[in-house]
Protein backbone atom coordinates (compact mmCIF):
# COMPACT_ATOMS: atom_id res chain seq x y z
CA UNK A 1 0.00 0.00 0.00
CA UNK A 2 1.18 3.52 -1.01
CA UNK A 3 0.43 5.31 2.30
CA UNK A 4 1.04 8.94 0.94
CA UNK A 5 3.62 10.91 -1.65
CA UNK A 6 4.61 14.54 -2.15
CA UNK A 7 2.34 16.61 -4.31
CA UNK A 8 5.96 17.43 -6.05
CA UNK A 9 7.86 14.34 -6.60
CA UNK A 10 10.57 15.75 -6.27
CA UNK A 11 10.40 16.84 -2.78
CA UNK A 12 11.50 14.08 -0.67
CA UNK A 13 15.56 13.98 -2.68
CA UNK A 14 15.11 18.13 -2.98
CA UNK A 15 13.06 19.89 -0.67
CA UNK A 16 12.93 17.21 2.14
CA UNK A 17 14.09 18.21 5.70
CA UNK A 18 14.59 21.96 4.86
CA UNK A 19 11.56 23.35 3.12
CA UNK A 20 7.57 22.57 3.47
CA UNK A 21 5.73 21.05 0.87
CA UNK A 22 2.08 19.39 0.43
CA UNK A 23 1.19 15.92 0.66
CA UNK A 24 -1.48 13.76 -0.55
CA UNK A 25 -2.20 10.41 1.28
CA UNK A 26 -4.54 7.47 1.92
CA UNK A 27 -4.61 7.00 5.48
CA UNK A 28 -8.76 8.52 5.09
CA UNK A 29 -11.13 6.36 6.05
CA UNK A 30 -8.86 3.93 8.56
CA UNK A 31 -10.63 2.75 10.97
CA UNK A 32 -8.02 3.37 13.81
CA UNK A 33 -9.07 7.06 12.98
CA UNK A 34 -12.28 7.28 13.53
CA UNK A 35 -14.31 9.48 16.72
CA UNK A 36 -15.19 5.48 18.02
CA UNK A 37 -11.62 4.51 17.44
CA UNK A 38 -10.24 7.29 18.84
CA UNK A 39 -12.75 6.98 22.19
CA UNK A 40 -11.01 4.34 22.77
CA UNK A 41 -7.54 5.41 22.55
CA UNK A 42 -8.36 7.52 24.98
CA UNK A 43 -9.36 5.84 27.46
CA UNK A 44 -6.06 3.65 27.24
CA UNK A 45 -3.75 6.55 27.04
CA UNK A 46 -2.11 7.80 30.32
CA UNK A 47 -3.60 10.85 31.15
CA UNK A 48 -0.14 13.06 30.83
CA UNK A 49 -0.22 11.79 27.18
CA UNK A 50 -4.30 13.58 26.62
CA UNK A 51 -3.89 17.62 26.34
CA UNK A 52 -7.09 19.33 25.52
CA UNK A 53 -8.49 23.10 25.81
CA UNK A 54 -11.16 25.14 24.22
CA UNK A 55 -11.13 25.77 20.47
CA UNK A 56 -11.18 29.59 21.45
CA UNK A 57 -7.70 30.04 21.95
CA UNK A 58 -6.44 33.12 19.96
CA UNK A 59 -3.02 32.64 17.37
CA UNK A 60 -0.56 34.54 19.97
CA UNK A 61 -2.27 32.75 22.93
CA UNK A 62 -0.13 32.93 26.48
CA UNK A 63 -0.10 29.18 27.29
CA UNK A 64 -0.95 30.28 31.27
CA UNK A 65 -3.75 31.49 30.14
CA UNK A 66 -5.19 29.23 27.43
CA UNK A 67 -9.23 28.86 28.37
CA UNK A 68 -9.99 25.05 28.99
CA UNK A 69 -13.58 22.99 28.42
CA UNK A 70 -15.35 21.54 31.36
CA UNK A 71 -15.39 17.93 30.11
CA UNK A 72 -13.29 14.98 30.11
CA UNK A 73 -11.42 13.40 27.08
CA UNK A 74 -13.93 10.72 26.11
CA UNK A 75 -16.38 13.11 26.12
CA UNK A 76 -14.66 15.48 24.13
CA UNK A 77 -14.29 13.46 21.84
CA UNK A 78 -17.64 11.95 21.79
CA UNK A 79 -19.61 15.63 21.60
CA UNK A 80 -16.25 17.04 19.23
CA UNK A 81 -19.13 18.54 17.10
CA UNK A 82 -20.38 20.38 19.63
CA UNK A 83 -17.64 20.56 22.47
CA UNK A 84 -15.98 23.49 21.02
CA UNK A 85 -12.57 21.86 21.81
CA UNK A 86 -9.30 20.95 20.92
CA UNK A 87 -7.44 18.35 21.91
CA UNK A 88 -4.28 16.14 20.81
CA UNK A 89 -3.55 12.24 22.08
CA UNK A 90 0.63 12.17 22.19
CA UNK A 91 2.28 8.80 21.86
CA UNK A 92 0.28 7.19 19.98
CA UNK A 93 3.10 4.89 18.32
CA UNK A 94 2.75 3.21 21.96
CA UNK A 95 -0.38 1.51 20.99
CA UNK A 96 0.69 -1.75 18.74
CA UNK A 97 -1.83 -1.20 15.55
CA UNK A 98 -1.08 2.53 15.67
CA UNK A 99 2.45 1.84 15.90
CA UNK A 100 3.01 -0.14 13.15
CA UNK A 101 0.75 2.11 11.00
CA UNK A 102 3.50 4.96 11.94
CA UNK A 103 6.17 2.98 11.33
CA UNK A 104 4.96 1.15 7.85
CA UNK A 105 4.48 4.98 7.11
CA UNK A 106 7.81 6.16 7.92
CA UNK A 107 9.56 3.55 6.44
CA UNK A 108 8.03 3.51 2.80
CA UNK A 109 9.18 7.32 3.13
CA UNK A 110 12.70 5.45 3.92
CA UNK A 111 12.80 3.06 1.04
CA UNK A 112 11.73 6.30 -1.69
CA UNK A 113 14.91 7.77 -0.60
CA UNK A 114 17.00 4.96 -1.40
CA UNK A 115 17.30 3.59 2.70
CA UNK A 116 16.73 0.24 4.20
CA UNK A 117 15.78 0.57 7.38
CA UNK A 118 14.17 3.83 9.67
CA UNK A 119 17.38 3.76 11.27
CA UNK A 120 19.38 4.30 8.06
CA UNK A 121 16.96 7.15 7.02
CA UNK A 122 17.57 9.00 10.03
CA UNK A 123 14.16 8.54 11.81
CA UNK A 124 14.72 8.46 15.48
CA UNK A 125 12.41 9.06 18.43
CA UNK A 126 9.47 8.23 16.16
CA UNK A 127 6.34 9.36 17.69
CA UNK A 128 2.37 9.87 16.54
CA UNK A 129 0.42 12.37 17.77
CA UNK A 130 -3.99 12.34 16.68
CA UNK A 131 -5.55 16.06 16.66
CA UNK A 132 -9.19 15.73 17.49
CA UNK A 133 -10.57 19.18 17.04
CA UNK A 134 -14.05 21.48 17.00
CA UNK A 135 -15.28 23.60 14.28
CA UNK A 136 -13.48 26.91 13.91
CA UNK A 137 -10.89 26.19 16.59
CA UNK A 138 -7.78 27.58 16.55
CA UNK A 139 -3.98 26.38 17.34
CA UNK A 140 -2.00 28.85 18.65
CA UNK A 141 1.41 30.09 16.62
CA UNK A 142 3.94 27.70 18.03
CA UNK A 143 7.05 25.76 16.56
CA UNK A 144 7.89 21.88 17.14
CA UNK A 145 10.93 20.54 18.32
CA UNK A 146 10.77 17.77 15.69
CA UNK A 147 10.09 17.04 11.90
CA UNK A 148 6.64 16.45 11.10
CA UNK A 149 4.18 14.52 8.63
CA UNK A 150 0.99 16.25 8.82
CA UNK A 151 -2.20 14.57 7.35
CA UNK A 152 -5.88 15.69 7.46
CA UNK A 153 -8.11 13.14 7.61
CA UNK A 154 -11.55 14.64 8.58
CA UNK A 155 -12.61 18.54 7.99
CA UNK A 156 -11.13 21.28 6.53
CA UNK A 157 -7.87 22.83 7.99
CA UNK A 158 -6.31 25.95 7.14
CA UNK A 159 -2.82 25.51 7.94
CA UNK A 160 -0.44 28.48 8.11
CA UNK A 161 3.72 28.59 8.16
CA UNK A 162 6.34 30.94 8.10
CA UNK A 163 9.78 30.69 7.02
CA UNK A 164 11.70 30.91 9.84
CA UNK A 165 15.44 30.31 7.78
CA UNK A 166 16.05 34.08 8.88
CA UNK A 167 15.34 33.82 12.12
CA UNK A 168 13.18 37.21 12.27
CA UNK A 169 10.01 35.92 13.34
CA UNK A 170 11.31 33.80 16.43
CA UNK A 171 14.48 34.38 18.01
CA UNK A 172 16.92 32.19 19.30
CA UNK A 173 15.79 32.65 23.16
CA UNK A 174 12.35 31.91 21.88
CA UNK A 175 13.43 28.73 19.84
CA UNK A 176 15.18 27.59 22.79
CA UNK A 177 11.75 27.49 25.13
CA UNK A 178 9.98 26.12 22.41
CA UNK A 179 12.11 22.72 23.08
CA UNK A 180 12.65 23.15 27.22
CA UNK A 181 9.26 24.77 27.88
CA UNK A 182 6.26 25.43 25.46
CA UNK A 183 5.84 25.67 22.00
CA UNK A 184 3.87 28.67 21.84
CA UNK A 185 5.76 31.88 20.76
CA UNK A 186 4.70 35.11 20.04
CA UNK A 187 2.74 36.39 17.07
CA UNK A 188 2.94 39.58 14.71
CA UNK A 189 0.76 40.14 11.97
CA UNK A 190 4.16 41.34 10.29
CA UNK A 191 4.77 37.89 9.75
CA UNK A 192 2.38 36.98 7.46
CA UNK A 193 4.89 38.50 4.35
CA UNK A 194 6.89 34.90 5.18
CA UNK A 195 3.61 32.67 5.24
CA UNK A 196 3.03 29.93 3.00
CA UNK A 197 -1.26 28.72 3.69
CA UNK A 198 -2.17 25.17 2.67
CA UNK A 199 -5.70 24.11 2.46
CA UNK A 200 -6.12 21.09 3.43
CA UNK A 201 -9.10 18.40 3.13
CA UNK A 202 -9.23 15.13 3.42
CA UNK A 203 -6.66 13.26 1.85
CA UNK A 204 -4.05 16.11 1.82
CA UNK A 205 -1.27 17.11 4.29
CA UNK A 206 1.99 19.33 4.14
CA UNK A 207 5.73 18.58 5.56
CA UNK A 208 6.67 21.10 8.52
CA UNK A 209 10.34 21.12 9.22
CA UNK A 210 11.86 21.80 12.21
CA UNK A 211 11.11 24.60 14.29
CA UNK A 212 9.03 26.20 11.60
CA UNK A 213 6.43 28.19 13.04
CA UNK A 214 2.98 27.88 12.12
CA UNK A 215 -0.98 27.98 13.29
CA UNK A 216 -3.92 26.18 12.53
CA UNK A 217 -7.20 26.91 12.29
CA UNK A 218 -10.51 24.24 11.40
CA UNK A 219 -13.36 25.15 9.21
CA UNK A 220 -17.19 24.56 9.57
CA UNK A 221 -16.68 21.04 10.51
CA UNK A 222 -14.71 18.70 13.37
CA UNK A 223 -11.53 17.92 12.22
CA UNK A 224 -9.12 14.59 12.77
CA UNK A 225 -5.71 15.37 12.03
CA UNK A 226 -2.48 12.69 11.71
CA UNK A 227 1.19 13.82 13.02
CA UNK A 228 3.85 11.69 12.21
CA UNK A 229 7.65 13.19 13.78
CA UNK A 230 10.62 11.85 14.06
CA UNK A 231 14.08 13.52 15.50
CA UNK A 232 17.32 13.23 13.51
CA UNK A 233 20.52 13.15 15.34
CA UNK A 234 21.09 16.78 14.40
CA UNK A 235 17.47 17.36 15.87
CA UNK A 236 18.16 15.57 18.72
CA UNK A 237 21.89 17.11 19.16
CA UNK A 238 20.15 20.43 18.84
CA UNK A 239 17.32 19.88 21.15
CA UNK A 240 19.73 18.10 24.09
CA UNK A 241 22.21 20.94 24.01
CA UNK A 242 19.45 23.73 23.86
CA UNK A 243 17.77 21.58 27.01
CA UNK A 244 20.97 21.76 29.05
CA UNK A 245 21.94 25.32 27.65
CA UNK A 246 18.19 26.68 29.60
CA UNK A 247 19.76 25.20 32.14
CA UNK A 248 23.08 26.93 32.34
CA UNK A 249 21.33 29.87 31.84
CA UNK A 250 18.90 29.52 34.24
CA UNK A 251 21.66 29.72 37.36
CA UNK A 252 22.65 32.94 35.74
CA UNK A 253 25.64 31.38 32.97
CA UNK A 254 25.20 33.34 29.89
CA UNK A 255 25.23 30.55 26.73
CA UNK A 256 25.64 30.89 23.25
CA UNK A 257 23.38 28.66 20.40
CA UNK A 258 23.91 25.96 19.70
CA UNK A 259 26.91 25.29 16.64
CA UNK A 260 28.42 28.85 17.90
CA UNK A 261 31.32 26.46 19.64
CA UNK A 262 31.28 23.05 18.90
CA UNK A 263 33.76 21.69 21.18
CA UNK A 264 31.68 23.09 24.22
CA UNK A 265 28.79 21.79 22.65
CA UNK A 266 30.28 18.20 22.36
CA UNK A 267 30.79 18.61 26.29
CA UNK A 268 27.51 20.02 27.02
CA UNK A 269 25.96 17.33 25.06
CA UNK A 270 28.05 14.55 26.98
CA UNK A 271 26.60 15.50 30.15
CA UNK A 272 23.71 15.93 29.26
CA UNK A 273 22.85 12.33 27.88
CA UNK A 274 24.94 11.22 30.46
CA UNK A 275 22.03 12.44 33.49
CA UNK A 276 19.24 12.01 30.87
CA UNK A 277 20.52 8.28 30.29
CA UNK A 278 20.33 7.82 34.39
CA UNK A 279 16.52 9.36 34.42
CA UNK A 280 14.69 7.56 31.67
CA UNK A 281 14.27 4.38 33.29
CA UNK A 282 11.54 6.72 35.58
CA UNK A 283 9.95 8.19 32.97
CA UNK A 284 8.00 5.05 32.75
CA UNK A 285 5.74 5.95 35.34
CA UNK A 286 3.36 8.76 34.74
CA UNK A 287 3.59 9.74 38.39
CA UNK A 288 7.78 10.29 37.85
CA UNK A 289 7.15 12.03 34.22
CA UNK A 290 5.22 14.54 36.49
CA UNK A 291 7.63 14.71 38.90
CA UNK A 292 10.38 14.88 36.61
CA UNK A 293 8.59 17.94 34.83
CA UNK A 294 8.03 19.88 37.43
CA UNK A 295 11.42 19.74 38.54
CA UNK A 296 13.15 20.15 35.43
CA UNK A 297 10.66 23.44 33.76
CA UNK A 298 8.50 25.01 36.50
CA UNK A 299 5.34 24.41 38.16
CA UNK A 300 4.00 24.90 34.83
CA UNK A 301 4.72 22.20 33.11
CA UNK A 302 2.06 19.86 33.78
CA UNK A 303 -0.46 22.12 31.85
CA UNK A 304 -1.80 18.91 30.25
CA UNK A 305 -4.10 18.50 33.54
CA UNK A 306 -5.75 21.74 33.86
CA UNK A 307 -8.99 19.94 33.40
CA UNK A 308 -11.73 22.69 33.39
CA UNK A 309 -9.87 24.97 35.28
CA UNK A 310 -10.50 28.11 32.76
CA UNK A 311 -13.94 29.00 30.90
CA UNK A 312 -13.44 29.82 27.30
CA UNK A 313 -14.14 33.47 26.14
CA UNK A 314 -17.77 34.23 24.13
CA UNK A 315 -15.97 35.98 21.57
CA UNK A 316 -14.33 33.86 18.82
CA UNK A 317 -10.48 33.61 18.63
CA UNK A 318 -9.04 35.65 16.01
Amino acid sequence: MKYFEPTDTTALTEAFPNLPFSLHHRFTGNPLLTLPKLAELVRELPRDRIEYNSGKASISQNPDTTPTVDLDPEDIVRKIETAGAWMVLKHVEQHPAYGKLIEDALLEVAHTRGYDSLKDAGFEDIRGFIFVSSAESTTPFHADSDENFFFQIHGDKFFHVYDNRDRSIASEEALEEVVVKHRNIPYEARFDAKCTTYNLKPGDGVFVPYQWPHWVRTAGSYSISLSLTWKSEDVRRRNDISTMNSMLRSIGIPQNPPGVNPALDTAKLAVFRTAAGAVEPLRRSEGMRRVIRRLAFGRNANYYYRDGAKKAPDAKAS
